[in-house]
Order: C-alpha cells, then sequence, then structure tokens
C-alpha cells in the first residue's frame, strides 16, 4: 500500500503545524472564551470602510485588479508613508498590494532567498517567520532577545550569529507577542549592523499604528541608507481592524518589488476587489 505521506515535501514535514491556529480553532468551539491566540483588535471594521465595501459592489466592482494592486491604493499608501514617516515611494515601482502581511512575508522569502542562504530572526516572533524561511530554501537563524532589554534586539545579539551565507535579518517591531517597541537610536544600530554585513532586510511593521504613547514609531527604511535594502511589510488588520479583508502590501525597491510581483501575479493575481476598495476608505477616514 502507497503511503502518501513519504511523498510530500521534506520541508513541509520540517515545519510543525501552527501552534496559534490550533488554540484559536479550540477556542472558537467554546461558549464564554476570551481567545487571546491570535492578534484580533477587539472591536470590528469601522461602518465607512464596510460601507465602501458594500457600495463597491453595487456598483460593480467585482473583478481582477493589476497584480500589483490597485493604483488608487497604491497611491493613498504612498501618501501615507511620505505623510506619516518621510519616506517616499513610487506607486507604479515600489508598492505591491498582497492577500495580507502573510503572503507579502512568504513572497518576499521565494524572492530573495537561494537554497541555503540564512536569515537572521530574532526570538520571540512572530510563528510564521521560520516557517517562510524554511519554505523558500533558506536556513532561518534564531537570535534570543533578552528580557532584561526588553525583547528590543542588539547588533551584539546578532554579530554572533553572522556566517558567509548570512543574507538578511527579519524583524518585526512591535512585536508580537512581546509587545516589545524599538526606539529609533535603537532600529539606528540595527540599520548600521545591516549595512556592515549588506543585508537585506525584512521589516514587519503590521502593528507600527498601535505605538502609543510618547515614542511613536519609525518606518526601518526612513532611516539613512535603508530605504533601498528594506522590505516593509504592512496592512490593515490592527490598526483598521480589517483582519478577515486579508489586505496587505510591501514596499521597496523596484527589483524586489519586481520579483515579488512576478510570483504574486503566478499565485494570487491580485488582492480582493473589495478588500482594495476598503483599504483606500480605511486610509482616507478611518485613522
Amino acid at each position: 500500500m502507497t503511503n502518501w505521506n513519504e511523498r510530500i515535501s521534506p520541508a513541509v514535514h520540517a515545519v510543525p503545524p501552527s501552534g496559534i491556529r490550533k488554540y484559536f480553532d479550540i477556542a472558537a468551539e467554546m461558549e464564554d472564551v476570551v481567545s487571546l491566540g491570535v492578534g484580533e483588535p477587539d472591536f470590528i471594521t469601522p461602518w465607512s470602510i464596510r460601507e465602501s465595501c458594500v457600495h463597491g459592489l453595487e456598483q460593480g466592482y467585482t473583478s481582477y485588479t493589476a497584480n500589483r494592486g490597485m493604483m488608487e491604493l497604491r497611491e493613498e499608501i504612498a501618501a501615507h508613508y511620505a505623510h506619516n514617516y518621510g519616506v517616499s515611494y513610487e506607486p507604479t515601482k515600489e508598492i505591491l498590494i498582497t492577500v495580507g502581511v502573510s503572503e507579502a512575508l512568504d513572497i518576499a522569502m521565494r524572492a530573495i532567498l537561494s537554497p541555503g542562504d540564512e536569515v537572521l530572526i530574532p526570538e520571540p516572533c512572530y510563528v510564521s517567520y521560520q516557517a517562510c524561511v524554511t519554505f523558500a530554501g533558506g536556513k532561518p537563524v534564531p537570535v534570543a532577545a533578552k528580557l532584561e532589554n526588553d525583547f528590543r534586539i542588539t547588533p551584539e545579539e546578532l554579530e554572533p550569529h553572522v556566517t558567509a551565507q548570512t543574507k538578511a535579518l527579519l524583524i518585526g517591531y512591535p512585536n508580537n507577542p512581546t509587545g516589545a517597541v524599538m526606539t529609533k537610536d535603537d532600529l539606528s544600530k540595527i540599520a548600521a549592523f545591516a549595512e556592515k554585513h549588506d543585508l537585506i532586510v525584512i521589516s514587519d511593521e503590521i502593528y507600527g499604528d498601535l505605538t502609543y504613547g510618547d515614542l511613536g514609531h519609525t518606518a526601518f527604511s526612513a532611516l539613512p541608507g535603508m530605504r533601498d535594502r528594506t522590505i516593509l511589510l504592512n496592512g490593515f488588520s490592527k490598526a483598521y481592524a480589517m483582519t478577515g479583508w486579508r489586505i496587505g502590501y510591501a514596499l521597496g525597491n523596484p527589483d524586489f518589488i519586481a520579483a515579488m510581483t512576478k510570483i504574486h501575479q503566478y499565485t494570487m493575481l491580485c488582492a480582493p476587489i473589495t478588500a482594495q476598495v476598503a483599504a483606500v476608505e480605511a486610509l482616507r477616514h478611518g485613522e
């Protein structure tokens, strides 16, 4: 009798199922349980955003969009980053709309990694980071962030893990699951480290708008010299309570975005038009 499990890719066998999703599924079937398992805001998508989707459906917005996403949405994202973070992106070449930040992370890894390339990943981290590196044929290299430093990673902690195969650094700040926030000075030191070792930086900033108090969020690509070596990932799930809409984006230099778009156009084609219409409304009136 054929053992079909033996036909599964070794890379898939090497990655365990997501524990977060396991507990989410358990909690979803129980009454009177508050689930802290996934990053889900405690309110639903605001009405104006939902209404824009309803109106779009009534107007017949049900088709494919360009692979890179609606130009209107890319222009709004470019304006958002120029105004709030002081970093400019060209909507036609340097912005890609994706099916959630999860897709952006996946195709970023597949776009830049060759077999055996190593990616430094500070831990604790989001559950998908190591898996996406492994699926892309790379080698995840975990680097422990310290409790005594509030889980803010430092160049000194990263340095011993650099080898000739190190190609990229994958960071997520504000951090899931620790809540750690990196100051601009912290990030500037990481930027100098990345430049020293000529690393690509993948910066997951999905929780950036959930930075409170006087600290503020610093976009990694806005740091001197970091714009062209950074693939910045963000989306609408957390800031606008749009988790189920599955709408994210990647910002980067034209070479990175073109490579990611090539994978995206063969696998996803485009993000859902209804979610893109809602995302435009979120940026215009959802703050």
